[in-house]
């Protein structure tokens, strides 16, 4: 080969290389900017009575006919609004830490787990108790009932109920459909197949293989688990203490505890981060009064869904109780 061929090789494959370098840097730009949101100022009606939301240690969801369920500390349980953000109704148990609906035989129901009265619960929408899943002492993980303290659940296709003890052992507890103990998985720690503060869990069917996906909260990290306990992967690093998971279609959407959400798909890239706070102080304050607030900034992230047309519901872990809606702008 001569030297202007030669030449002419090298410069072809550099330009080949920068070519592919451009494209997957458009690429990964375009997949981040996505999703675009708006924020809705005053969105959520008060209660009859003007009364506040309260104390916000909780979930969002939202059922088939696009109401939405926030739960809260105080004595009024489960807040439910309409798709207008209209004040519904009160239902249910209260100190509900993270909920899910769950469709059964054409019927829907709230799976929640309530770490503070040791137990997970299968409740009606209206707020009835089906059954509770109390300390299980055959998992050999605890000394008595205090130690167990569930902080979300989800149900696999075939019935079987995944627990997610954050605030206890660490372990995500596995039950059969007739809520009798099958196995423990996770255990404490940092590396991968470890749990600091395993806090939101849900089942991802995205890629038509039913798995776990797991919020590792203290760890920084959403990860795939699949249904007999296995870890599979790592889907993203280095997010704010990712609180809990809401699937709607292709998307995932993530309300992290230090002031953000995050939306990703269903390869796991990030396409949408709506509340960024700049303030790290604001950022897990429950305690953050009012006045302190702005319209489309997120402090403490810890329940959130999505709506059938996209659109982004966000909860706060909050003293006084704080409803984002952020509009998807198409």
């Amino acid at each position: 080969m001569n030297a202007v061929n030669r030449n002419t090789n090298v410069a072809m494959n550099c330009m080949t290389h920068t070519l592919i370098g451009l494209i997957a840097l458009f690429a990964a730009t375009a997949s981040a900017a996505e999703l675009k949101f708006s924020i809705v100022p005053g969105f959520f009606e008060k209660e009859p009575g003007n009364q506040p939301l309260g104390p916000c240690h909780g979930g969002a969801v939202i059922d088939k006919a696009g109401n939405i369920y926030v739960t809260t500390d105080t004595k009024r349980g489960i807040v439910v609004f309409t798709p207008a953000g209209k004040f519904l109704r009160a239902v249910g148990p209260t100190r509900i830490h993270a909920l899910e609906i769950r469709e059964e035989n054409g019927v829907e129901y709230i799976y929640a787990a309530r770490p503070s009265d040791h137990e997970v619960v299968k409740l009606k929408l209206d707020g009835t108790q089906e059954w509770s899943i109390q300390f299980p002492a055959e998992a050999g993980l605890y000394k008595d009932a205090k130690g167990f303290n569930p902080c979300a659940v989800t149900v696999a296709p075939d019935g079987s109920i995944f627990i997610a003890d954050g605030y206890g052992s660490n372990f995500v507890l596995k039950f059969d459909k007739d809520r009798k103990f099958v196995k423990a998985f996770g255990g404490p720690g940092k590396e991968e197949g470890k749990f600091q503060t395993c806090h939101g869990i849900g089942l991802d069917m995205r890629s038509g293989t039913p798995l776990l996906l797991v919020c590792n909260r203290n760890n920084n990290r959403v990860e795939h688990w699949d249904l007999d306990g296995k870890f599979v992967k790592v889907i993203q690093k280095d997010l704010r203490m990712p609180a809990a998971v809401y699937f709607r279609g292709e998307y995932a959407v993530f309300p992290e505890l230090q002031g953000r959400a995050t939306v990703l798909d269903k390869a796991g890239n990030i396409v949408a981060q709506v509340g960024d706070n700049p303030t790290a102080s604001q950022r897990a304050n429950y305690g953050l009064a009012p006045d302190q607030w702005k319209d489309g900034i997120c402090n403490s992230p810890h329940g959130a869904a999505m709506d059938k047309d996209g659109n982004l519901i966000v909860a706060e872990w909050s003293q006084f109780g704080h409803l984002h809606k952020f509009d998807r702008v198409k």
